[in-house]
């Protein structure tokens, strides 16, 4: 009779649920948005002209689907990896070795445009463990709360990542 393994999810990994991270910040400008657009295939006149995209009732320039802004780097304020490795937090009982994207949601709740500054924080709303034809899996989902200069949620990223 095979040995049954103790979960995945440790105690340690179940107390980081919920927990909010530390704030970040991104910036988004014509150069950017216009970029991103031209790099994905946008063709759309919101995404490259202000008149344009005024004349269609927005702020400014429009950010396209999936472009949430250039982080704000800073050399002197250290890295934002935590503890535990490259998931940057506790790790489970036995190592999974191998990362799947398990895909990434966008809700948009309000329009984002050049000029906009988001501030953003994550947090791991869940950890699942299955099983696959590959063995053991772990699957993470993680949430990422975009809020604007004036402090109104824009938009909710729910990313899942998939270990095994």
């Amino acid at each position: 009779m095979a040995e049954e393994l103790p979960p995945l999810v440790t105690e340690e990994m179940k107390a980081q649920v919920g927990k909010e991270s530390a704030p970040s910040t991104s910036e988004l400008d014509n150069t950017g948005i216009r970029m991103f657009a031209r790099s994905v295939g946008h063709t759309d006149p919101i995404y490259y002209d202000d008149a344009a995209a005024k004349a269609a009732g927005y702020r400014g320039i429009v950010a396209p689907p999936g472009y949430l802004g250039t982080p704000v780097f800073n050399p002197n304020a250290g890295s934002r990896r935590g503890p535990g490795g490259m998931f940057g937090g506790p790790e489970p009982t036995r190592p999974l070795r191998r990362v799947l994207n398990g895909g990434t949601e966008i809700e948009y709740l309000e329009d984002i445009c050049s000029g906009d500054v988001l501030t953003s924080t994550s947090h791991i709303a869940s950890y699942e463990e299955t099983k696959g034809s590959l063995g053991e899996m772990l699957i993470t989902v993680n949430k990422t709360v975009y809020k604007n200069q004036l402090g109104k949620t824009v938009a909710i990223s729910t990313g899942t990542s998939i270990r095994y």
